[in-house]
């Protein structure tokens, strides 16, 4: 995979400082010049919704052979995690993935905004997007799978508290969504790791389902929580997926800061390729198409 990699960590800093400054964006600029990327949001949300969707219908539906070949719960959460991890990969370094930076999650295009590496009224859509393509996602599992994605045990894969409760549910989603943001600052970042993200990435993603789950059933993405929660009326605990993803992603700037020597950040994409424009304040300069 052919990267433009920055000489040194203030080569870095001095080109992401460069790439900040430029004209304002208004809404029908941006929509005019990004919408591909926007729907790319969309669609990379909505396939893993789908993945979601109908893997959890097949290890959890009592009439899929799958289920019953599987009792163990712990065994079924880590074949879970395995197929998400590699939809996430998959998602990430997609030709689709790798132009919009494959962010697929509100949280996410936040502290990159924070970060004033995303224009707002590219935030704005990629937000839209994204809990668009979710539903959209949800929707078309529904309809192929009709109730045995509806109803319970699978429940249209919702993210609800856990049985510890809403507190132990949001302090959950805030840790994972600080230790995967806290991931992307510093892979994205570092020359010798940033191919690496969207591995490390998935990784994580196993991992939180197979393990934290059955806290808060593992969302860090309120436009995920979102498109199984409005068809299947599930509202439960609804609230702490808009505050702990982005809380957790937000809290991981000043962290990711305070250890770099030079904390600037390069670009908004976790995984940077040569071969396809860059709508972002990317540090990258001249192969930063837009």
């Amino acid at each position: 995979m052919s990267q433009a990699l920055p000489a040194a960590d203030g080569a870095m800093a001095g080109m992401t400082r460069r790439a900040q400054t430029g004209p304002a964006q208004s809404a029908a600029d941006g929509l005019r010049r990004h919408w591909p990327e926007y729907l790319m949001e969309a669609f990379g949300l909505g396939a893993f919704m789908v993945s979601a969707g109908l893997f959890s219908t097949l290890l959890w539906y009592p009439g899929s052979p799958v289920a019953a070949a599987v009792p163990d719960g712990m065994l079924r959460r880590a074949l879970m995690g395995l197929a998400m991890g590699l939809t996430a990969i998959l998602i990430i370094y997609s030709p689709w993935g790798q132009r919009s930076g494959a962010h697929i999650n509100p949280a996410v295009t936040l502290t990159f905004w924070r970060l004033g590496k995303v224009a707002t009224w590219d935030a704005i859509f990629y937000v839209t997007a994204q809990f668009f393509g979710g539903l959209l996602g949800v929707l078309l599992v529904l309809a192929v799978l009709g109730l045995a994605f509806a109803n319970p045990p699978v429940s249209y894969v919702a993210t609800v508290p856990g049985a510890n409760g809403i507190w132990v549910a949001l302090l959950a989603e805030i840790l994972i969504s600080f230790g995967l943001m806290s991931m992307v600052l510093f892979a994205t970042n570092t020359p010798g790791l940033m191919r690496l993200t969207g591995v490390f990435a998935g990784c994580l993603v196993a991992l939180f389902i197979t393990l934290e789950a059955p806290l808060s059933g593992m969302s860090m993405n309120p436009a995920r929580t979102f498109a199984s929660a409005l068809p299947g009326h599930l509202w439960t605990g609804f609230w702490i997926y808009f505050v702990g993803p982005p809380l957790g992603m937000l809290l991981a700037i000043p962290v990711y800061r305070a250890l770099r020597r030079t904390p600037d950040v390069i670009c908004a994409k976790l995984n940077h390729h040569t071969a396809h424009r860059c709508i972002f304040h990317c540090g990258y300069g001249a192969h930063a198409g837009r």
